[in-house]
This record gives C-alpha cells, sequence and structure tokens, in this order.
C-alpha cells in the first residue's frame, strides 16, 4: 500500500526496518502491529502488514520528542540508546487507507505517543540519530535552509553507497559510466546510482523502491530526450517505444555534465539503428499525411519538454470541440468546432477586453492571465478519478472541494469560456482510448455538490451515449478535414512563433514571465529561500512548453478536400471528393501508375549505357515519343542520340564554351541550350541547324525552363530572366522573337531554378546556399531561405508534384525541404557526401551521387533504403518520364544510362 505518494513534495524516502507497532504497551489489552517503518526526509511513515490497519504519517516538524524505547531517566528528549524500539512523541498523526481504502487522510491532533519496537539486527541508536538530524532540518525557518541540510544529508548518503555490479545482466558487460541520479515520477524523485554500460542502462534506487534495480536494454531503446526539469537542464527522458505517450525511465541528474555524457552513450548506440527525429521532420510526415494529428502533437510535446513523469509539464492538447449541447455531434459544420486560432483566454471577447484593459495597466512585468493552461493541478482535475492518490499527495491529503471537481464536461468547457482565471487546455487522455478517468470505478467519496448530488462519473455531452463513445468521437473531431486545416494555427500559439515576443502579445497569449524557458536563471540566485520558493512556485503553477517553431507553422497538405472555413454558409461532407465514385479518370489512372512505379523504384535496372561525350554530361533532354535522346556537356556539344539505332545522329558545337543545360520545346521540333558564353541557343530538329540565339545574361547561363510560350532562365550574373518568346516560322529565316518579362535580382550566381506546377512560383538556388520562392505573377519575393553553405546541382523536379514542399541539395551533403507556403525549413536530412541531381515525389528520391551510385532515399525515415551501382564518376544529370517508370542519367565518366523498372 506505501508509495512514494504518501511523501510530502520534494521529499525523499531513505530507509526503511521491519517493526512493531505497539498499542497500550504493558497493559492487558496490549496489541502489536507487525509491519515496516519508513524513514523519510520530512516525516516518519508505518506500513502495516494488515491492509485493515491505516497506513500511520508523522510529520517531523509535528514531533514533540524522539527517543529510543525504556529511556525514561534521560533528561534529554533526544539521546541516543541501542534498545530495541523508538519512541515517538507528536502533536499531529495523519492515518492514511484505513481499511484499504483510498480517502482523504484523517488528523489526529493532540499529544500523541506512538511506539515502534524494530525488528532484525538494526541498531536503534543509529535509526534515533538519522530521525534527530531529519528534525532538526524539518525545524528550520526559512524552505531554502531545510531543503539544503537535506540534500547534504542525501548526498552524504549517496557517496557512501555505489552500484552494485552484481546487478548486471552479464559478467561480460563493460561499464562507460556511473553517476547518482533521481527517478523522476509524477510529483516524487527517488535518488540512486545510475550506471550505463555497453548493453544497459541501470538505475539502483538508494531504498531499494520499488525494486532494486531498473534496467533498460538499450537495443530496446527507441527515442531519447534531453529534460528540463525544475527548470534546469538536468532531466534524460527514454522511451522503447515510438508512439507511446509514456516513458520507460526520466533520470533528473545532479549536474548536466553527468546527464549529457549518459545522454552520448545511449545516443551513440542506438544512432547506427534509428534516425534522429526533429520536430522538422516529424511536420513533414504530418504534412504529406503518414502520421495522425493526435501522434503529431504527441511528438511536440516530446520535443517541447512535455513529459508524463513531469505534472508542471504534462503533455497539452487542444479542446477541439465547441458544442456540449446538441443530440448529434455534426463533424461538418465549423460551427462545431472550437477557433483554434485563440489562446482559450481569448476566446469569449468579454473576458478578453477586461484582461487586456487590465494588462495594459499593469507595471512590468506584464502578462494577460494569471493562471496557466497546463499545471499539475489541472492535470489532476481530469485524473482524478483514476489518480486519486496524486491529488492527495498534491493538496496535502484532501480532494478539491466537490463543486470545483471535474463533474461536467459542459460545465468545465464552459468555465474555460466565462470564468475570470480558468484558461486550461485538455490533456492527451481526451483523445486515448481508455475513457477511465471519465468514470469513478474506485467507488471514491469525492464529496457532495450544493445541490446534494454525490460526485460520481463525469457528466456527458448529449451526442455521447457513453464514456468510450465520447473519447471515439473527440477521435474523430481531432482527425477532422477541419481541425487538419487549423491545427496548424493552435501550434502556432502553444509550441510557435506566437508563443513569445510581439507575435504572443498580437495574439493575446501572455503568461507570467517566470513560465518560459530562461524566464528566470535559478544559479543567478544565490539566497537558498527565494530560490526554493520560485521553484515552488513556478512547478506549481505550470510551464510554458520549450518552444519549438519561430516562423509560421505550414498548414496540414488536405488531398482532394475542400476548404473548411468557420465562415462558410454550407457544410460539406468529409468524404466528399472532386471525382465522383462512379467514375475514373484518366488523371487517376496516370496517378495509380506513378505511386506503382515509385513504390518500386529501388527495382531500377541498368538496361544500357553508352559513351557519347568528351566532358562532364549536363543536360538530358528526350523527345515525347522517347525516341530521340538529346544530351548537353561540357565538352561545349549538344547531341542527338538515337535510341533505336544506338548511335549519334547530331552533334552541334554552338560556341567553345560548355553548354549547362537543354530542353525541347513543345511538339519536338525545337531544343534549346544554354551555354556557359552568356547565351541560349535555339536549335531545329527538323531543319538540322541554330536557329536563333539569345544573348539574355552578362555570364554563364546555368539552367533554363520552359512554361507555356515563356523562357525562365538563371545566370551566374545574380538573375533570374522572364522572357516572352515567339517561335519564328520554321519555312522561313524569320528569327524568335524576345520579350524581357521580369529580371529576377540576386545578390550572387544562381545556379538552378524550377516552376510549380501552376506556373506560378518559381525557386532559385544560389552559390551561397540561399533559396528565394518568388511570385512571378509579380515578380516579387514570397520567402528567403538560408540553407547554409549550399550550392544546387538540381536538374529538374525541384518542387514536389503538389508544389508544396522545395526540396534543395548541395555540396554541404544534406537534403533540405522548404514549405513553400511559409519558407519554413521543415526537415534536414544528411547525405554523407553531395548529390549532384535527384528526383523525388514528396516521400522517396531517386539521386545520383558523387560517387556515381543511383541511391533511393526513404525521406520519412531519414534513411538509404537501396544503393544501385551506377556511373565511375558523379552522376551529374536524370531524367525521368512521365510514368516515373523510365530513368536516364548522365555522369562524369561522359557516358548515358538508360534505366527501366523491373516490376
Amino acid at each position: 500500500r506505501f508509495s512514494l505518494l504518501l511523501l510530502n513534495l520534494e521529499e525523499y524516502y531513505f530507509e526503511q526496518h521491519t517493526a512493531n507497532h505497539i498499542i497500550n504497551k504493558d497493559c492487558k489489552d496490549e496489541r502489536k502491529f507487525r509491519g515496516s517503518l519508513k524513514v523519510c526526509s520530512k516525516s516518519i511513515i508505518f506500513e502495516p502488514d494488515d491492509n485493515i490497519q491505516p497506513i500511520i504519517k508523522v510529520p517531523l516538524r509535528d514531533c514533540i520528542s524522539i527517543k529510543p524505547l525504556e529511556d525514561d531517566e534521560a533528561n534529554n528528549p533526544f539521546t541516543r540508546n541501542t534498545s530495541g524500539g523508538v519512541s515517538v512523541v507528536c502533536s499531529q498523526v495523519f492515518l492514511i487507507k484505513e481499511r484499504n481504502v483510498i480517502a482523504p487522510y484523517k488528523t489526529v491532533r493532540g499529544r500523541t505517543e506512538l511506539l515502534f519496537q524494530l525488528g532484525g539486527a538494526w541498531k536503534v541508536g543509529d535509526v534515533v540519530q538519522t530521525l534527530h538530524q531529519l528534525y532538526r532540518a524539518s525545524c528550520l525557518d526559512k524552505m531554502g535552509d531545510q531543503a539544503a541540510m537535506i540534500t547534504a544529508i542525501l548526498q552524504s548518503r549517496l557517496a557512501r553507497t555505489s552500484f552494485d555490479k552484481k546487478r548486471f545482466q552479464s559478467f561480460s558487460e563493460t561499464l562507460h559510466m556511473e553517476c547518482k541520479a533521481e527517478m523522476v515520477t509524477p510529483l516524487v524523485t527517488n535518488p540512486g546510482h545510475v550506471c550505463v554500460t555497453d548493453a544497459n542502462l541501470y538505475f539502483q534506487p538508494l531504498n531499494g523502491y520499488p525494486k532494486p534495480v531498473v534496467q533498460i536494454t538499450l537495443q530496446n531503446v527507441r527515442r531519447i530526450y534531453k529534460r528540463r526539469h525544475g527548470l534546469m537542464p538536468l532531466g534524460l527522458e527514454v522511451f522503447c517505444t515510438e508512439n507511446d505517450l509514456c516513458s520507460d525511465i526520466y533520470l533528473k541528474f545532479y549536474n548536466y555534465q553527468d546527464r549529457d555524457e549518459v545522454y552520448f552513450l545511449i545516443a551513440t548506440y542506438i544512432e547506427n539503428h534509428i534516425a534522429e527525429h526533429t520536430a522538422e521532420s516529424y511536420m513533414l510526415q504530418w504534412q504529406r499525411g503518414h502520421i495522425s494529428n493526435y501522434q503529431y502533437l504527441l511528438h511536440l510535446n516530446n520535443l517541447a519538454d512535455r513529459s508524463c513523469n513531469d505534472l508542471s509539464q504534462y503533455p497539452v492538447f487542444p479542446w477541439i470541440i465547441a458544442d456540449y449541447s446538441s443530440s448529434v455531434l455534426d463533424l461538418t459544420k465549423p460551427e462545431t468546432f472550437r477557433d483554434l486560432s485563440k489562446p482559450v483566454g481569448a476566446l469569449n471577447k468579454e473576458r478578453l477586453d477586461r484582461l487586456v484593459t487590465r494588462y495594459q495597466e499593469m507595471p512590468d512585468p506584464k502578462f494577460m492571465y494569471g493562471s496557466h493552461y497546463s499545471s499539475p493541478g489541472y492535470v489532476l482535475f481530469y485524473l482524478v478519478r483514476v489518480a486519486p492518490e496524486y491529488m492527495l499527495c498534491l493538496q496535502n491529503g484532501k480532494f478539491d472541494h466537490a463543486d470545483r471537481m471535474f463533474n461536467s464536461i459542459a460545465e468545465t468547457w464552459k468555465n474555460c469560456l466565462d470564468g475570470a482565471t480558468d484558461f486550461k487546455e485538455l490533456i492527451p487522455e481526451f483523445y486515448e482510448n481508455d475513457s477511465s478517468f471519465l468514470v469513478n470505478s474506485l467507488k471514491l467519496d469525492l464529496g457532495k455538490r450544493q445541490g446534494g448530488k454525490m460526485v460520481d462519473d463525469v457528466e456527458l455531452p448529449p451526442w455521447a451515449s457513453g464514456p468510450d463513445d465520447f473519447l471515439q468521437k473527440c477521435q474523430e473531431a481531432l482527425e477532422s478535414p477541419y481541425v487538419s486545416e487549423h491545427l496548424h494555427e493552435w501550434i502556432d500559439i502553444i509550441f510557435g512563433y506566437k508563443q513569445k515576443g510581439s507575435e504572443a502579445v498580437a495574439a493575446h497569449n501572455v503568461f507570467h514571465p517566470l513560465t518560459y524557458e530562461g524566464g528566470v536563471d535559478l544559479n543567478s540566485i544565490m539566497d537558498p529561500n527565494e530560490k526554493v520558493a520560485l521553484l515552488t512556485q513556478i512547478l506549481e503553477f505550470g510551464q510554458t512548453p520549450k518552444q519549438l517553431f519561430t516562423t509560421p507553422h505550414p498548414q496540414r497538405i488536405i488531398p482532394k478536400l475542400k476548404s473548411l472555413s468557420r465562415t462558410s454558409s454550407h457544410s460539406i461532407s468529409i468524404a466528399e471528393s472532386p471525382v465522383s465514385p462512379n467514375e475514373e479518370s484518366f488523371e487517376d489512372l496516370t496517378e495509380e501508375s506513378i505511386t506503382l512505379a515509385w513504390n518500386n523504384i529501388a527495382k531500377l535496372k541498368l538496361d544500357k549505357q553508352y559513351k557519347i561525350h568528351k566532358e562532364a554530361i549536363t543536360g538530358i533532354a528526350v523527345t515525347c515519343n522517347g525516341s530521340s535522346v538529346f544530351t548537353t556537356s561540357q565538352d561545349s556539344t549538344l547531341k542527338m542520340f538515337s535510341k533505336d539505332s544506338k548511335t549519334i545522329q547530331r552533334s552541334v558545337s554552338f560556341s567553345n564554351m560548355a553548354l549547362s543545360s537543354c530542353l525541347i520545346l513543345p511538339g519536338d521540333t525545337t531544343v534549346i541550350s544554354s551555354s556557359w558564353d552568356n547565351h541560349i541557343y535555339f536549335y531545329s530538329i527538323a531543319f538540322g541547324r541554330q536557329q536563333d540565339v539569345l544573348m539574355g545574361h552578362d555570364d554563364a547561363v546555368s539552367k533554363i525552363c520552359w512554361r507555356d510560350g515563356r523562357l525562365f532562365s538563371a545566370s551566374w550574373d545574380s538573375t533570374v530572366k522572364v522572357w516572352h518568346c515567339v517561335p519564328g516560322e520554321t519555312l522561313s529565316n524569320k528569327k524568335h522573337h524576345f520579350e524581357l518579362l521580369a529580371e529576377l535580382e540576386h545578390d550572387v550566381s544562381v545556379n538552378t531554378i524550377d516552376l510549380n506546377a501552376a506556373n506560378t512560383i518559381l525557386a532559385s538556388g544560389t552559390k551561397e546556399g540561399t533559396i528565394t520562392v518568388w511570385d512571378i505573377t509579380t515578380a516579387t519575393v514570397l520567402h528567403q531561405t538560408e540553407c547554409l553553405n549550399m550550392l544546387f546541382f538540381v536538374v529538374a523536379s525541384f518542387f514536389c508534384t503538389d508544389s508544396r514542399h522545395l526540396l534543395s541539395t548541395g555540396e554541404d551533403s544534406f537534403f533540405k525541404v522548404i514549405d513553400v507556403q511559409t519558407g519554413m525549413l521543415i526537415s534536414s536530412l544528411t547525405t554523407e557526401e553531395p548529390q549532384r541531381c535527384f528526383k523525388w515525389d514528396g516521400n522517396t528520391i531517386l539521386s545520383g551521387s558523387q560517387s556515381g551510385e543511383l541511391l533511393i532515399w526513404d525521406l520519412l525515415g531519414g534513411k538509404v533504403t537501396e544503393r544501385i551501382k551506377g556511373h565511375t564518376g558523379a552522376v551529374t544529370s536524370i531524367w525521368m518520364n512521365e510514368q516515373c517508370n523510365r530513368v536516364i542519367t548522365g555522369g562524369e565518366d561522359k557516358q548515358i544510362m538508360f534505366w527501366k523498372l523491373q516490376y
């Protein structure tokens, strides 16, 4: 029945002794109750073996005397002896779990003497000496002095002990490090010793509770997070599962060096087994629909230091549903949902106006809300029915007043909208499958409300047939199209750029400065009493999550679903799609074949290869029927290779400078080539001659694109130019007519460009690693992202097919994904060596490497799934057909290689 929750907050359990509690000693009705005596830093606890008897807790500060039994002669009530028992005289005793029922503690006030007869070989004098020492600490006036003395006692005990190496799973294990730490569970911590070997992580509690050793096999570790615990960077949490809410162990170290060394040892072990996930990598998975809204929020909470083991930083989830009165929950109506763009405190305009007025009149430091949206009290408000002992621990042995309990979903939501100090969000349990927190299955006596009704199960809204149905509908709401479209707005408030600064003020999202990471430096506070008081205040008040994003969070991609706006005057079916279920468009069939091809892209096989140039190949273009392949090279030639006859049919040299890229105009009549001589050449396929030349730049032309009668050219002269091009009449000598529509200026040389599918957005990559996203219709910059020292060798497919993401790579050996809407860098994947060209579908990348291999990448998993031997030098150019089942590559080895999929 004993648990650490019987201790006070910030209290330690040191040791236990078998003992008898003696009642009516030396009387006819003397009785003995066998059990164990627990020595804790602020109390003495006796747990009887008989479950009918209550657990006895004596706060040390309430003790009048502690002395050995049969020591009546002593004048000093606190003297040592080595007899077999201990007498404790106190002014107050708490009786807990009488008849093994979880209930508020019973308090017995008045002078009481408790007699305990110790068993075993323990010397009573040593036990009494320890109790005297802890008593003196409890009687100190100031909390800081108490904490300092107890800490000194704890550290002395830890220093006299070490990890028992006999607890290793194998004799062959190699010890890497050992240090002191505390295992963290909700509201309490347990001191002991940590050991890391080449195979396991161990924790051995100083008191042997709840078991002698906790062991984590490193091979099973899936995630590991550094944590901020008690506002200090001392925590470490280890998960052996990928998606579970709760971890396998949470450790708090006494210095950050030990924490970082343990983290390094475990991370080094698992880095070859598991890809490290960042907020950006999870964002990409979420955007593309590979993880649910629930999973994404869970991962963001983990990355933001939120943990189930720390109630001051418990995972926070949003209120989603705003309708708790209807008999049917309609998830197609925007009115059903809470406005996710606002914090809870800003949902009621009248209340917000009052709060803003107070905020404006407040001296610095200003804050809008006097309470937080997540705190230990709020978490246990929701969970009291399944975690009553946690509530009793937090509230000194009492439940909250019956009318302030979690009685009704609708009442709680109304209070969050109207209450003067209630701004709480929800917890993950509202979107999981265990509904026990809504049901008083333990038959707890939680009190009687003003109307005379006993607090029992939580009252559910009319649209829920029961607790399980309520959770099911909450899950459906969380994963609904409306929430998928708007969840990024709530993420901006809780984890993102609206969490701090001027954006937080504008969003009415300002809490007390002490709740924010970095809001106070505990190391700079020298007064121990001030430090303890401040820490207690912050931990009870709640903490704001670590800020994960400093720019607007991208919206989720929702394919084939119409936008669902809060201001919409009509509702749509969730399953509504632009395509009728009875018709299958040609486009759908094409999409299916493309998906099939990318799913099997690792089965790409080399068909044929030909050496056709004298230098590295820089561009590949293929006619619509696939019979003719045009290539450009640094040897300054444009060549036309016949796939059928396997021969070079044309070889053209426009100047003595290298050609950088080529493309074929619609109709397969003209090939355009860009050159390092600053020119763009037009070559007539039908007449076999140079048809025209555009002298459009002041330095080498690095890349060209053609869309809807417009030519886009990138150059080392730091510009991208947009030309309107009217082709010349094929049967006459009339030249092309070129009209410069726009000039997009950059600071340095432009290496590559690409356009989105709608031809409205252009992306350019420079030699200094900057990616600029342009609105072509207005010739203005939408976003600019610094991607470090990146040189882009992208030939095509810069944009994903849905145009929401932009993939780039460069000489810094990274793939980087940018969200086109926000310009946010949302994923970064190391490639070990530069990738010179690639194609991708949003999830999978086919790249050509510096060493000549073709690599298949799982972008979301962050790893190479296949390596295909290819060229003997770098792969410099890649072409893929529309169905994505045929590929041609060119390399530094002067060869072109034909590849095809073999399903």
